[in-house]
């Protein structure tokens, strides 16, 4: 039997203890999680304690360079992604990032560079493509069942949902808000059923009206004193195929639904929304509308976790390339140069 993938976490957060750590260790004998870094040395241990997790650093790079790791999960804010994803891949070591990419494109362009380079995996945290509905509509797409897909919309709003927990109101660690938090999840679904065309033109705005004062925290109290992010962002971006895309996040808003997510999807033979799943037709002169009987329950962040394991160990394409997180990176960076300067940004 061939020796067990060692996996290194970076970042010993909530996200790494609430989906990395335990849906690698619900894999089997083939992963091994043999070490967790974080800046603050005690958190590491305690994680490290809490799973069982054999060796805790302070530092990532100490723990790249000791403990032969076979790949790496980014579980830490923004502003570190691509440092510690770049010295990872330096490292030898096949990476999945959580989401978003980056800060900038030329970061996340970088992290691409180096994973080809490298030729080690570089994938990331979009966990949205793994949901049950998102497959299905994939295949109907992919066998053309909607045709020619030309339009598509997105939301991703909260009444009162600011995270008061963590860093994610942090604009210096986490470089915005809601467009880079929950917003970004949709804006990439989105982009994968499109099949990820290049980007032309971006137009947005964002918005900072709720979250700078306090409020009744449905995700928790959140620090309304030291809030610098975007708490609403909008936007429309047009394709160099002929498509387009309006997209709408947001932490708070005066709105009637606690929290509400849609992806539609238009094509010339039959349009789709998602959450849930409906598809729209016309087949022989009638118009029908489709729902699905059944929908799987599943832990999509398990799936992910999964997915790149799988694709270590099979020499599989990940789900989530580098090249897509380039042009999401591109999109993101523009809705808020957009934003910033009330003028449409040329990609």
């Amino acid at each position: 039997m061939s020796k067990p993938i060692r996996i290194g976490i970076i970042g010993a957060g909530g996200i790494a203890r609430g989906a990395h750590i335990p849906s690698y260790q619900s894999y089997g004998r083939d992963v091994e999680v043999v070490s967790v870094s974080n800046h603050n040395k005690e958190k590491a241990v305690e994680c490290a304690e809490q799973f069982s997790i054999p060796h805790a650093y302070e530092n990532e790079q100490q723990m790249l360079d000791e403990m032969d790791l076979d790949a790496v999960s980014i579980c830490t804010p923004n502003k570190f992604h691509a440092a510690q994803a770049i010295a990872a891949l330096k490292a030898g070591c096949h990476v999945l990032c959580e989401k978003p990419p980056a800060m900038t494109a030329e970061e996340a362009e970088t992290m691409a560079w180096e994973a080809e380079k490298a030729g080690r995996i570089l994938t990331y945290g979009f966990h949205f493509r793994f949901q049950p509905e998102v497959e299905s509509l994939k295949k109907y797409i992919d066998g053309h069942e909607l045709g020619e897909i030309y339009a598509a919309k997105t939301h991703y709003n909260r009444r009162r949902g600011i995270p008061g927990w963590g860093v994610f109101t942090n604009k210096e660690l986490q470089g915005g808000g809601t467009l880079i938090d929950n917003g970004v999840h949709m804006l990439d679904t989105a982009l994968y059923l499109m099949g990820y065309p290049k980007p032309k033109t971006v137009l947005g705005a964002t918005y900072q009206k709720i979250g700078h004062r306090p409020g009744v925290g449905l995700m928790g109290e959140w620090d309304d004193e030291n809030f610098s992010v975007e708490d609403m962002a909008r936007g429309m971006i047009t394709f160099e195929n002929g498509s387009s895309l309006m997209f709408e996040s947001t932490f708070a808003a005066n709105i009637e639904e606690l929290s509400s997510k849609k992806v539609s999807i238009v094509g010339d033979q039959g349009g789709a929304e998602l959450f849930p799943l409906k598809i729209f037709q016309e087949k022989y002169d009638t118009l029908v509308d489709t729902t699905p009987a059944y929908v799987e329950k599943r832990d999509v962040h398990e799936s992910l976790v999964h997915d790149f394991i799988e694709c270590m160990l099979h020499d599989k394409q990940p789900v989530s390339t580098p090249s897509e997180g380039v042009l999401i990176q591109q999109i993101i960076q523009a809705l808020y140069e957009s934003a910033k300067t009330g003028e449409a940004v040329n990609i």
